[in-house]
């Protein structure tokens, strides 16, 4: 969907996965200074929307979600994923549940994928999964912002800020008096500094959710009955995941950013030296400069520079190996 927000001034559209949003609105480290600052907002009326009604809502996402639901209290916001029977990652879900509705935003386009399958898993339950993306855009306030929230929009607040589940007909008289909009780019940013993972960026069809630090934020540990358990429980208790998401300090001589996929080595053995992880979101920081996330090999030492293809980098543990 493309937002009406890209007619604000100064607005430059995003592209891959985030089309139909704006990449910045002219000024990307302004932008980023006002959201850590705790005012402006961010669009992510891109994003994907998913609404389940119903008596058994919970008890039944409670069986299908690696998170703890069934007794999920009204307004506490919580994140969850769906496995495949391997235990590899599929989707992830940003919950809340309002009284009466369980309201989830997930990553652009991925909505019908997942709605079919929980629509398969509906049995004899008392449940309604519906999409409700054309009619409710998504739109981020930072931590710290005092900005009002119109009456009756649900609301999932978490220590990064409060995800707004608003009627999209009112888009842009909200925007109007929400403060400075910023861009994806800098809501990225501030992601990439926060280690927070995204799935589509960080994951690969490979990716468990113990390499990316989802267990306990994503991941209950002391429910069973979902799919894709056992692989979890199993690396829990018996091994360590293959990978390990870091956070790296990229070098600010260079000009250019190393994109996503980027491979990495270790420093020490020079450009021909074997692949032991890659680039999986980059960004520019206000104020860390050049940063990004990665996945590397497990026993890679933690204290080993990095080249992240000519680009030196030094890592920041986000997952212990």
């Amino acid at each position: 969907m493309k937002s009406p927000l890209l007619t604000l001034p100064g607005a430059v559209p995003a592209e891959g996965v985030d089309e139909g949003v704006a990449a910045h609105y002219g000024d990307l480290f302004r932008e980023q200074r006002a959201l850590a600052d705790g005012t402006g907002f961010v669009d992510l009326s891109h994003r994907g929307v998913v609404a389940v009604t119903g008596e058994d809502r919970l008890a039944w996402l409670h069986l299908l979600l690696t998170q703890h639901v069934s007794d999920l209290p009204a307004g506490r916001a919580t994140e969850a994923l769906i496995l495949s029977a391997n235990g590899h990652i599929e989707h992830a879900l940003y919950l809340v549940d309002d009284g009466g509705t369980v309201w989830a935003h997930v990553e652009p386009g991925t909505q019908e994928a997942l709605i079919a399958y929980l629509e398969s898993m509906k049995f004899f339950y008392k449940v309604e999964v519906a999409d409700r993306t054309a009619d409710t855009a998504i739109v981020h306030l930072p931590a710290g912002s005092i900005a009002e929230v119109p009456e009756g929009v649900v609301v999932r607040e978490t220590p990064h800020g409060r995800d707004l589940f608003l009627p999209r007909a009112d888009l842009e008289a909200y925007a109007a008096q929400a403060g400075p909009p910023a861009g994806i780019l800098a809501y990225e940013a501030l992601r990439v500094e926060q280690h927070r993972p995204r799935l589509g960026f960080e994951t690969d069809h490979r990716t468990i959710p113990h390499e990316l630090g989802w267990i306990g934020s994503a991941v209950h540990l002391q429910k069973g009955c979902y799919r894709g358990q056992e692989t979890v429980a199993r690396v829990q208790n018996l091994g360590k995941p293959p990978r390990r998401l870091v956070f790296l300090h990229l070098d600010g001589s260079e000009v250019h950013l190393p994109v996503a996929g980027t491979e990495l080595r270790l420093a020490d053995d020079g450009p021909d030296g074997r692949k032991i992880g890659f680039i999986t979101t980059s960004a520019r920081h206000h104020e860390l400069g050049p940063v990004a996330l990665a996945l590397v090999k497990r026993n890679v030492a933690v204290d080993a520079p990095l080249v992240a293809g000519d680009t030196a980098a030094a890592q920041e543990v986000v997952v212990a190996p």
